[in-house]
């Protein structure tokens, strides 16, 4: 089956993104695979400290795919498949892509403001290398525009 595979984290370009393959997976009877990215911690402390951080770092990735996937439900009726993992987020993503080969599309969205933000960056200068399409969504579309061309 087709799967749609939307990286999640706290930003709003994700939230675009998310609604966009949503609507898209519903109408192509495909599935969403949500990845949620639990950043790297950016300094080390002691041991039993170092692993509490990450632990959290965790459990706030699972619980934002969590509440984002019960909305696509209610929304959609279909639940997607929802992975968290730790690390670089450019890593992460092409171990997810050579895991699922099923994906079919890769999708991001753009800041509404500003730059286009790191993993559209990264991937959209890599996109030639990839296995799968690289979908876009422009940060700045209202709700009613992505449903429409979803």
């Amino acid at each position: 089956m087709r799967v749609y595979l939307v990286v999640m984290d706290e930003t709003a370009e994700a939230r675009r993104a998310l609604r966009f393959a949503a609507r898209r997976a519903a109408r192509t009877q495909s599935l969403v695979h949500i990845l949620a990215l639990a950043p790297p911690q950016g300094f080390n402390a002691f041991g039993a400290v170092q692993a509490t951080i990450e632990q959290e770092a965790r459990e706030r990735a699972e619980v934002l795919a969590a509440s984002e996937a019960g909305n696509i439900f209610a929304e959609t009726g279909r639940r997607p498949v929802i992975a968290v993992r730790q690390g670089e987020p450019q890593a992460i993503i092409r171990e997810y892509l050579d895991e699922y080969p099923n994906v079919a599309a890769l999708v991001l969205a753009a800041s509404a403001t500003g730059g286009p933000g790191p993993l559209v960056t990264h991937f959209s200068a890599v996109a030639g290398t990839l296995p799968c399409p690289l979908y876009i969504v422009p940060g700045g579309m209202t709700d009613e525009a992505l449903d429409e061309i979803a």
